[in-house]
């Protein structure tokens, strides 16, 4: 019998090999924020993904939050993913640019010089961010951003996708999910504003969707997808009244845009409250395009979603971390090799372009 999750799809007109998606993984190995021939190893070993969508990437200076990411806003940087776009093209393979930009989780450190961390709302988040100068450090307050500055903030976004095509990228998501700028901007523990941006679910969402509408316009429609994470508590997001209605007028508003995707989240695998499923199968049945679900997925869980038509698309994350051969293990039912947490965020090529495929694995078991 043929698994749903290894037919094709027809996304937009580009035709993904099968439905299993590649989510985007932060992974660190961007020194300078440059990416490299490490980086053009790692996503060509995962091209057999129906559609990689890469790793969180900077659309400017204040977006760079963590150490080591990259970014897409210099020559260098869009010359960097030119050769990894080309390398996953090579093997067939479709690649989406996730961009993102931080808002309140960085650090200076982590920053260019004149960069500064900017946010909603002058709130700065609990707990420590790493650097490598000085390793963790306690987040600093970000300076609440001006009308002039949320402005700014969406053209980097345009920009960022501007560049993503010209190096190469089938399209871009817009990462409004897990406590990051956009969802800063959806969420009451991180956005207290009283201006047009803040204070109803409507004003709340207006970042977001003005955000989208400049990135549609700018490359069209069917190169866009969005990451959204209702009831996440990621990065000091928070579950507030009328979260529901929130994320149900965001779907529906998303749904002028005709995009190629909306990706679902559910954080509760990482240990996020438990979500009221209830809010992903509202959401699918509002939302008119393809929708990408993630979070704690197997295999057969991937399966039985498909065929119960919770999804169209399922994205994996920690299991193409560990084997870049996933799609080669789902087609033969072979056993997946577990990911190493500890290498998931360190430099070089260790816990990165290392992992076994299970062929070699075999041929050397059987000398």
């Amino acid at each position: 019998m043929s698994m749903k999750l290894l037919n094709s799809y027809n996304l937009k007109g580009q035709k993904l090999k099968n439905r299993a998606i590649m989510a985007p993984l932060t992974r660190a190995r961007a020194n300078d924020n440059v990416p490299n021939e490490l980086m053009v190893k790692y996503y060509s070993q995962r091209a057999q993904a129906g559609l990689i969508i890469s790793e969180g990437t900077a659309p400017s200076p204040n977006g760079l939050g963590y150490a080591r990411i990259p970014g897409i806003y210099t020559d260098e940087q869009i010359t960097g993913w030119k050769i990894i776009t080309e390398a996953v093209h090579n093997k067939g393979g479709k690649i989406f640019l996730q961009i993102m930009h931080t808002g309140r989780v960085s650090h200076k450190l982590n920053m260019e010089e004149d960069a500064e961390i900017i946010a909603p709302s002058a709130i700065a988040l609990d707990g420590e961010m790493y650097t490598d100068q000085k390793g963790p450090q306690p987040y600093p307050v970000p300076r609440e951003m001006t009308l002039e500055d949320i402005k700014q903030a969406q053209e980097e976004f345009v920009q960022a996708a501007l560049n993503a095509i010209k190096a190469g990228f089938d399209g871009v998501e817009i990462h409004s999910a897990n406590g990051y700028l956009a969802d800063q901007f959806l969420n009451t523990a991180t956005n207290v504003r009283t201006d047009e941006y803040g204070g109803t679910k409507e004003k709340r969402s207006k970042f977001t969707l003005e955000t989208v509408e400049k990135v549609t316009k700018a490359i069209g429609s069917d190169k866009v997808g969005i990451r959204l994470s209702p009831y996440s508590a990621f990065n000091g997001t928070e579950i507030f009244d009328g979260i529901d209605e929130q994320f149900l007028y965001l779907t529906e508003q998303l749904n002028k845009f005709d995009l190629a995707y909306l990706h679902l989240v559910d954080n509760s695998s990482l240990g996020s409250p438990d979500v009221s499923q209830s809010i992903f199968l509202k959401i699918k049945e509002k939302f008119e395009g393809t929708l990408i679900r993630n979070g704690g997925y197997t295999k057969e869980k991937a399966e039985q979603s498909l065929s119960e038509n919770k999804t169209d698309l399922v994205s994996f994350g920690r299991s193409f971390i560990a084997n870049p051969d996933l799609i080669y293990r789902f087609e033969n039912d072979l056993p997946l090799n577990e990911p190493d947490y500890d290498t998931f965020y360190t430099p070089g090529a260790k816990g990165y372009t290392d992992y076994p495929l299970f062929e070699k694995k075999e041929a050397v078991a059987d000398k």
